[in-house]
């Protein structure tokens, strides 16, 4: 008995699809095979893509279970296939039961073995995927995390109560129109390790830069006490940084630049119970704080309107 054979796909061809069981075994010698899902809508999903010498559909296979994806040809590909297109297990099984039984036992060895270098392959490189990660939410000018960060991951890091502070430095034009932008950013990276210590202090939460020089802190686990006593420190941080010489004087008539900032904060779910609507209010407040002259702390509620 011819127990493998090979199978010979067209391009868009169909290998398998959801519900069919999975009763043969492939591998993939020429050509390419990619598995996806189909939405409701018709979109399609792609899952994995096999290339020559890929195992197709061994994990199915050894639990005897059917698809539950669409596997199509992407162009003209050839497949061995075991048993062979016209056989079954059921039908080796009567003339070679040992070899049915060594074949599920390889095949549940080879699923299992796969498993265990794919945790190992993740384990071993758990650092790296950490450093990944943070390089992806890093600015890279202060080292803070990203906006992007807070929007991804804003759901899985809400906890009651949770404090968001954020903070504007006031007339920072002044000094990077003076200055240059070298020296703004030299500020920024400032005002970046006062949060970052506040967070190491602490040990909790999330030093952020939002937009432009609008920075902040979430400090998870912080009541209103707490954020308050955080927001005066942050203020007298920033007010504390040394001052700047200018080139020219300001429209005071002042030659030296003293760091301020305008701080606006708020407490979840305390002061809003949703989050978005809570965030976009603190960064408009912090924005009106700013405008009006800055140099305030001020207080989010839900009633406030912008």
């Amino acid at each position: 008995m011819e127990l493998a054979g090979v199978m010979q796909l067209k391009k868009n061809e169909l290998l398998f699809f959801p519900g069919k069981k999975a009763d043969h075994l492939y591998m993939l010698y020429e050509g390419f095979i990619k598995v996806f899902n189909v939405h409701e809508d018709g979109r399609e999903e792609e899952i994995a893509l096999f290339a020559p010498g890929d195992i197709i559909g061994d994990f199915d296979f050894a639990r005897g279970a059917e698809y539950n994806a669409h596997a199509e040809a992407i162009e003209d590909s050839s497949l061995v296939v075991f048993p062979d297109v016209d056989l079954t297990l059921d039908d080796i099984a009567m003339e070679e039961p040992h070899i049915v039984s060594k074949l599920l036992l390889n095949s549940a060895a080879m699923v299992t073995g796969r498993i265990k270098s794919t945790r190992k392959l993740l384990i071993n490189n758990i650092s790296w995927v950490q450093e990944l990660h943070r390089k992806a939410y890093e600015d890279p000018g202060t080292g803070l995390w990203k906006q992007t960060f807070l929007n991804d991951e804003i759901n899985r890091l809400l906890t009651d109560p949770m404090a968001l502070i954020m903070l504007k430095p006031d007339r920072f034009k002044i000094l990077v129109d003076d200055q240059g932008h070298e020296t703004g950013d030299t500020a920024m990276i400032k005002i970046a390790a006062i949060l970052k210590n506040i967070t190491r202090k602490l040990g909790r939460g999330w030093a952020l830069r939002f937009k432009s020089n609008e920075t902040g802190l979430l400090i998870n686990k912080c009541n209103e006490t707490e954020a308050e006593a955080l927001v005066r420190f942050l203020s007298d941080s920033i007010a504390a940084m040394p001052p700047v010489y200018l080139k020219k004087t300001d429209e005071h008539g002042k030659s030296i630049f003293s760091f301020s900032g305008s701080i606006a904060w708020g407490i979840w779910p305390l002061d809003n119970k949703s989050w978005d609507s809570l965030f976009n209010g603190t960064y408009q407040l912090l924005m009106d704080t700013w405008k009006e002259g800055g140099k305030k702390n001020a207080r989010y509620h839900k009633e406030y309107s912008p």
